[in-house]
């Protein structure tokens, strides 16, 4: 009987160790997102704020290359069938063309980049020999990238400012998909 006590004596102090263990970690963590607020450095210069932002964007969150040719996001848009054979830019000889066009976050770091905006609803078709057409058989969909950038966000009562990453999806291209369809 003294064997069984004693075995429950050692399981019972095990698990009162990993119990403690838990709660270690615990503490150990809470203690850790506590801190965590006072470590995010504050800028007050807006100047100070960019010189962060393009030291973090350059060594920490590398940004793509932006397209050169960019539309402004309300200039009109059509969808290209006529031009179809004779486009010489990838994104304009798709079957599914696109164009990019601006976009301004001032909150953010960068803060305008080049999204793609597709210009067709349907997809371009070339069928025996007949000239291109729109076909509505199929969805023109863009293509969507996740990327990081540093949000301006307030501390100290809004007088200061930190910076965070968060992430975007930002269209990068388009795409022909055959519509959903339901049974």
């Amino acid at each position: 009987m003294q064997v069984n006590t004693t075995r429950d004596s050692l399981v019972n102090s095990q698990s009162d160790a990993k119990k403690k263990l838990r709660m270690d970690m615990k503490q150990i963590l809470i203690f850790g997102l506590l801190l965590v607020p006072v470590w995010t450095r504050c800028y007050e210069d807006d100047q100070e704020l960019q010189d962060a932002a393009e030291r973090k964007l350059m060594t920490s969150y590398t940004q793509p290359e932006e397209p050169q040719t960019t539309a402004a996001p309300d200039s009109p848009a059509s969808c290209p069938v006529e031009h179809f054979p004779k486009q010489s830019a990838d994104h304009a000889r798709s079957l599914s063309p696109w164009r990019y066009v601006l976009v301004t976050k001032k909150d953010h770091f960068p803060s305008t980049y080049a999204e793609a905006q597709c210009l067709c609803s349907g997809c371009i078709l070339i069928q025996n020999n007949s000239p291109p057409m729109e076909s509505h058989d199929y969805n023109s969909v863009p293509v969507k990238q996740t990327r990081v950038f540093l949000k301006k966000e307030p501390c100290d009562g809004g007088k200061k400012y930190h910076l965070k990453p968060v992430t975007v999806k930002v269209a990068v291209g388009c795409t022909c998909l055959r519509p959903n369809t339901f049974s």
